[in-house]
């Protein structure tokens, strides 16, 4: 892994143009921070256990589910190491599966980061009630920086 100086930098991603938009934007601008530092790209495989949905899946199905969940988030981890490498940087990717807001302020936590970097979706207000804002969560609950990128 790139870096000596043992500062951590972690990438939030998922399938939103939001969140790749914020991981090219932190290569380009961050470069050389970024490229003494570790790099961490993450993504969540959101949870499928909700009673709503075991109570109307069939175990086969949720199991299929999980699976697409997974493969969806080894091929958004895959295109975030490429966008990456095109920039001389070799990250490491981590994906769990869990509430995304959660996920991502555990794995903050778990791997000592010392600078989250989060796509916003830009949602406008009444979205953000209904769905909730991870970018806002973790501005709030990670306990390092949080850098949020807009794409403007």
């Amino acid at each position: 892994m790139e870096g000596g100086s043992g500062r951590r930098v972690m990438v939030a991603i998922d399938e939103h143009e939001g969140s790749f938009y914020a991981l090219e934007w932190a290569v380009k601008n961050l470069h050389e921070s970024i490229l003494n530092s570790h790099l961490v790209v993450f993504t969540a495989q959101p949870s499928s256990e909700y009673s709503y949905i075991h109570a109307m899946e069939p175990r086969e199905l949720r199991r299929e589910v999980q699976e697409d969940q997974k493969k969806t988030a080894i091929s958004l981890l895959e295109n975030a190491r490429e966008i990456c490498n095109k920039h001389g940087i070799t990250p490491e990717v981590v994906t769990e599966v869990g509430d995304p807001k959660d996920a991502i302020r555990e794995a903050v936590e778990r791997l000592n980061i010392q600078l989250l970097v989060i796509g916003s979706h830009g949602r406008g207000a009444l979205k953000r009630a209904f769905l909730g804002s991870v970018s806002n969560y973790c501005v709030h609950n990670v306990k390092c920086p949080v850098l949020v990128v807009k794409k403007t």
